[in-house]
């Protein structure tokens, strides 16, 4: 068996503080009222993005993952900056103030929502396709981008009905049919995503790493990570947390009960088993490695 590579106490510590963290940002959205939604989006973006430097400084050292860092908020705020702008890749749209500061537009916090979320999907990625511990081939630079980029296209499918059409974090100019959301807004997603994660994969492919964490407990917790972020959605469901219906940009009015019965299924049903596959296939390769 490979070397393993080492995790520190305060490591296990900080990423363990981060993820209930987290966890306690999904529970707290349903109290706007009582809790800043600042605070509420500081959890739910901060906590995640910490879990993932100090997770990821553990698998690819602190210089790969300052690399990862760069490829998934470089891309991704490129891409933001560039279809508030144009409209491409996502569609048209603006933030309102409830993300809080902006730069040129864009909600700093919009941007660090990448790197959380977007770290775990290629961890679970490399979890299922069996890559933990294996040189990324030319065929695997491709196979890796490909799957992780549809695990976080799944979050966003989640979420961006509730925070857009309901929060109104960002509008729709024009609005769209999957409940306010136009359908380049997750095409897009997809594009931007595989391009940060293919960045990345050719970067691990010109640097290999060294040893990686045995511990099936370091794994697992990126995986409660994408899970935390799953389950979040089954917090919402409160009685007079939304009003009865939501108008978006373009004047259709959408049933607020539609919404969030459209979203919790993708988050139970496609979300979970991304992270409970990503569990079996820990499990299985520990097994017989």
């Amino acid at each position: 068996m490979a070397e393993s590579a080492s995790v520190a106490k305060w490591q296990t510590v900080v990423q363990w503080a981060a993820l209930s963290l987290y966890a306690l940002g999904r529970v707290l959205q349903p109290y706007p009222e009582t809790f800043s939604i600042l605070l509420i989006v500081l959890l739910q973006v901060v906590s995640p993005a910490v879990f993932a430097l100090v997770h990821g400084s553990i698998l690819y050292r602190v210089r790969g993952m300052i690399a990862f860092t760069v490829c998934c908020l470089g891309v991704g705020a490129i891409s933001e900056s560039l279809s508030l702008r144009t409209g491409f890749p996502f569609g048209h749209y603006y933030f309102t103030d409830l993300m809080g500061p902006k730069v040129f537009d864009l909600p700093i916090l919009l941007v660090l929502a990448y790197l959380g979320i977007g770290y775990c999907a290629w961890v679970l990625s490399l979890l299922i396709l069996g890559y933990r511990d294996k040189p990324l081939t030319a065929k695997r630079v491709f196979a890796l981008p490909l799957l992780a980029s549809f695990i976080m296209v799944l979050w966003d499918l989640s979420m961006d009905p509730i925070w857009g059409t309901l929060d109104r974090a960002w509008i729709w100019r024009d609005g769209g049919p999957f409940f306010g959301v136009p359908i380049s807004n997750f095409l897009g997603w997809y594009l931007t995503a595989f391009l940060f994660y293919l960045a990345f994969a050719l970067y691990c492919r010109a640097n290999p790493g060294g040893p990686v964490p045995s511990s099936r407990c370091y794994w697992r917790s990126a995986i409660l990570c994408y899970g935390v972020c799953a389950l979040g959605n089954l917090f919402i469901f409160r009685a007079g947390l939304f009003p009865r219906t939501a108008i978006d940009a373009s004047g259709r009015q959408w049933l607020t009960m539609d919404i969030l019965i459209a979203c919790t299924p993708i988050s139970v049903f496609a979300m979970v088993p991304m992270a409970l596959l990503a569990w079996f296939r820990l499990n299985v390769q520990s097994k017989s490695g």
